[in-house]
C-alpha cells in the first residue's frame, strides 16, 4: 500500500504529490520541498537532498534513518529513498498523476468508439509519453526506459 501526501513548496508557487511505499515512512521525512523557482537559491547538499529536474527535495535523514531500521538496506540515502519509492512523487513528476489523466481523457473517448484502436494508441501514448519525460530530465523516466 502506498499513502499519498501533498506538499506545497518553499516559495509555495509549487506543489508535489509523494508517495511513501508501505507506509515505512512518514510525511514529517521531507523537511522541505524546492520547486524550480525556488531551488536556484538552495545550497544542495547531496547527503541530504535530491534533485530530479530543478525541483529538490530536503530530506530530514535522522528521521529516515531511524525509521529506516526496518529496510532492507543499511546504506539509507536520498537517492534510496527516492528510487525505492519510500519517499518518492506519486507518478514520474510531481503532479505527473494529475496530468497523465488529463492526457488520457482524450483517449478514452476512442475506447467507446474503437477499442482496437484505442490500445493501440493507448500503448502509443505511454511509450511516447516516456520517452518525452525522459529527453525532459525526469529520474523515474530514465528508470523505466
Amino acid at each position: 500500500m502506498c499513502v499519498d501526501h501533498t506538499m506545497n513548496c518553499k516559495c509555495g508557487g509549487g506543489s508535489a504529490s509523494f508517495n511513501f511505499k508501505d507506509e515505512i515512512m512518514p510525511a514529517e521525512i521531507v523537511n522541505n520541498l524546492y520547486c524550480p523557482k525556488c531551488s536556484g537559491d538552495v545550497a544542495f547538499e547531496p547527503d541530504s537532498m535530491l534533485k530530479d529536474n530543478s525541483w529538490i527535495i530536503d530530506f530530514d535523514m535522522e528521521v529516515a534513518r531511524f525509521m529506516g531500521q526496518r529496510l532492507p538496506s543499511s546504506s539509507i540515502n536520498p537517492e534510496y529513498l527516492f528510487d525505492e519509492g519510500y519517499c518518492t512523487w506519486r507518478g514520474v513528476y510531481p503532479n505527473d498523476h494529475v496530468d497523465s489523466v488529463r492526457e488520457r481523457a482524450e483517449l478514452v473517448k476512442l475506447a467507446k468508439i474503437n477499442q482496437k484502436k484505442y490500445f493501440e494508441e493507448f500503448k502509443k501514448w505511454g511509450v511516447e509519453r516516456m520517452s518525452r519525460l525522459e529527453k525532459e530530465g525526469w529520474r523515474k523516466a530514465r528508470e523505466t526506459n
